[in-house]
């Protein structure tokens, strides 16, 4: 029994030597300094509120030209009022306007499932990935529920890329127009979110509003 406590005490001993040489040293006030100005590099310092405002074409599944196809299901889904376990992957344009030749902003990439059982409660995840403009080449995501037949629904912004790292707010979606036949909708953005403050704030946007908060 001595002799398995001694053990213990060398192998705890060991670790406790070992492990900061292998996982780091115990911060110091030169560390935290060096985090700092990092977070500030990649934050941009003083922290700012951006609002964004677009239009997605949702080209849906029996369009022509559908950028939205299934791409899993569950048994049940054929029958199911709210096609519960339905998975959809897709790929909408983003644009200024709501006319589909409206300027082009980007595209809607990511993931919707039917998740609800007793409603059309979709579960989003999505990330807005932007092509022109102060936002060129800049991500934003969204993930959250969706009870699509609200007049308005509330997503949260979890993050983003580029001028969009560490970015949290809300998203507003509602249905601008719906075309049945053609399995044609236009859905509105309204998307208030933290940004990168080193953007010029000179930049003359004219395809996002802009309203600083």
């Amino acid at each position: 029994m001595a002799k398995l406590v001694i053990a213990l005490i060398l192998v705890t001993s060991y670790l406790f030597v070992t492990i900061p040489g292998v996982y780091g040293r115990i911060p110091n006030t030169r560390d935290r300094a060096e985090e700092k100005a990092f977070l500030r590099h990649v934050c941009g310092g003083k922290e700012k509120v951006v609002k964004l405002h677009f239009y997605v074409q949702d080209l849906r599944i029996g369009h022509a030209n559908a950028t939205v196809f299934e791409v899993a299901k569950a048994s049940i889904t054929p029958t199911h009022p709210t096609a519960f376990g339905s998975v959809h992957v897709l790929d909408d344009l983003i644009t200024e306007g709501p006319a589909f030749n409206s300027r082009a902003l980007g595209q809607t990439q990511g993931l919707t499932t039917n998740a609800d059982l007793a409603t059309f409660g979709i579960h989003m995840n999505l990330n807005f990935y932007f092509t022109v403009g102060r936002y060129a080449g800049s991500t934003l995501s969204i993930l959250g529920r969706n009870q699509v037949l609200d007049s308005e629904r509330e997503l949260p912004v979890v993050g983003g890329t580029g001028v969009f790292r560490f970015a949290r707010g809300y998203a507003i979606q509602s249905t601008y127009s719906i075309d049945f036949p053609t399995s044609y909708a236009v859905l509105e953005y309204t998307i208030y979110t933290t940004y990168n403050s080193r953007i010029s704030e000179s930049y003359d946007d004219v395809e996002i509003e802009i309203a600083q908060m």
